[in-house]
């Protein structure tokens, strides 16, 4: 089952236009569910993100909005210009689209979050940002 759900995330991040090769491999995306909404050329996605202890994933962009809840470990956001926010399990925020940023594990264990966005149809759900 680990394989399968592996396999699956590495196909996803490959169709997701590239993220495969900025992929960590102590980081892992689960896409959990996908549909259209009610606004034309827009869908919502909810992915589920697993870090290793100490892994982050560098500054990146969402062609939409995102709400990062989660669900276990500690979770450090970090924003051009602005301190850094820590979430624990079952706190959540909100990411406007575009927004640089950045996320990274800073508890001793492992950390999850479920990721939902509302984004453009059809784009590069996370573009990396320098």
């Amino acid at each position: 089952m680990k394989t399968t759900t592996r396999l699956f995330a590495m196909a996803l991040m490959v169709a997701a236009g590239g993220l495969a090769q900025a992929q960590q491999p102590d980081i892992g995306r689960t896409e959990v569910a996908r549909h259209d909404i009610g606004a034309p050329g827009r869908e919502a996605l909810q992915v589920r993100v697993d870090f290793g202890p100490g892994a982050g994933f560098g500054q990146h962009t969402h062609p939409g909005e995102e709400i990062a809840y989660v669900l276990e470990g500690t979770l450090e956001y970090q924003f051009a210009g602005k301190p850094p926010v820590t979430l624990k399990s079952g706190e959540a925020l909100f990411i406007p689209a575009g927004t640089p940023h950045s996320a990274k594990n800073v508890g001793g264990g492992k950390a999850s979050e479920l990721a939902t966005y509302i984004v453009e149809k059809g784009k590069q759900l996370v573009v990396l940002t320098k």
